[in-house]
């Protein structure tokens, strides 16, 4: 499994259309066959900061979400607003995989 984390340096005075575009991904990711975990908005700190985070099986996978996704009109759609309102300044793309207790769990002396 591979989860994508996203960082955003959103425009404060257009969180509104951020959210609305942000959470727009979440049925397109699970369409495609990604697992969405949730979108997080500023609420207390830095009002310019958001956060994304969505899985999928494996790196392949995601690639193949990717090109599927450039022909995709809700996707179109979604990227149309955020040019238009300019809520994104910019966004940092990491990829992390879970770290996993072997099976057996700790041993103890």
């Amino acid at each position: 499994m591979i989860t994508c984390h996203l960082r955003y340096e959103i425009d404060p005075s257009q969180t509104a259309a951020f959210e609305t575009y942000v959470t727009g991904w979440i049925p397109i990711v699970t369409r495609f066959g990604g697992t969405h975990h949730g979108c997080f908005l500023p609420h207390e700190g830095a009002n310019d900061i958001a956060y994304a985070l969505f899985s999928f099986p494996s790196l392949a996978a995601y690639e193949d979400y990717r090109a599927a996704i450039r022909h995709d009109p809700e996707a179109q759609q979604l990227w149309q607003l955020s040019k238009e309102t300019r809520c994104i300044h910019r966004f940092d793309r990491t990829f992390l995989r879970p770290a996993m207790q072997p099976s057996g769990g700790v041993e103890t002396s």
